[in-house]
């Protein structure tokens, strides 16, 4: 993450966006037998063969690369769920619900779980389509703040990749916003009254006798 005084402070890398997203849990089916795995983040199996059983992302992705086991792919990966959110994104201004680290898990499984994946191909345009107009809906959006004085923004059913892009440009255009009111609000220096100096009545000054 940038420093405090870059604008992109709280913007994450897709790195560090990826490691957030292998902590969701996956489904696997192992081939082999193991003892229950005992974590910082919980605990895990035993793992016996063909029966599945719910990990970690990081988990499953190390035990795959280790020929340990198949991962089954989320039930959002679907052709049939994809093509329903796709046509769903088109049809409504709204976002649809989906897991907030879809983009990373996805590129995750294409990654390292490719064979595991029926229709691949087709799994991966569609998820394709629906970043693509998922994003031009945030940039409808961002060009409408652009042009309006705004101190408040709720989008809802972002991503962690989709807010990551916006937070930047919203929390600067927010800044702005709030400076220019306040600005408003604190009157110019010629509009402010200057104390003059009265003048003093004569009859009102009082004799000092020297004793």
């Amino acid at each position: 993450m940038g420093s405090q005084s870059d604008p992109n402070a709280f913007a994450f890398s897709a790195a560090e966006l990826e490691f957030l997203a292998e902590d969701e849990t996956v489904e696997i089916v192992p081939n082999m037998r193991l003892e229950p795995l005992h974590l910082i983040s919980g605990d895990f199996g035993p793992f016996h063969p063909q029966i599945a059983t719910q990990v970690p992302l990081w988990l499953a992705v190390a035990l795959k690369k280790r020929g340990k086991c198949t991962i089954r792919p989320p039930e959002w990966m679907s052709v049939e769920k994809l093509t329903q959110v796709l046509e769903a994104e088109r049809d409504s201004e709204k976002f649809q619900s989906l897991p907030f680290h879809y983009v990373e898990i996805s590129r995750l499984l294409f990654d390292h779980a490719r064979e595991d994946i029926p229709d691949i191909y087709m799994v991966r345009s569609l998820i394709e389509d629906i970043k693509d107009v998922r994003f031009h809906k945030i940039g409808t959006g961002l060009e409408i703040i652009s042009k309006e004085v705004t101190y408040a923004l709720r989008l809802k059913n972002l991503s962690a990749m989709e807010a990551n892009i916006v937070r930047p440009f919203v929390t600067k255009a927010l800044e702005t916003f709030h400076k220019l009111n306040t600005s408003e609000a604190i009157p110019e220096s010629g509009s402010i009254p200057s104390r003059q100096r009265q003048p003093v009545n004569q009859r009102d000054k009082r004799v000092l006798k020297g004793r």
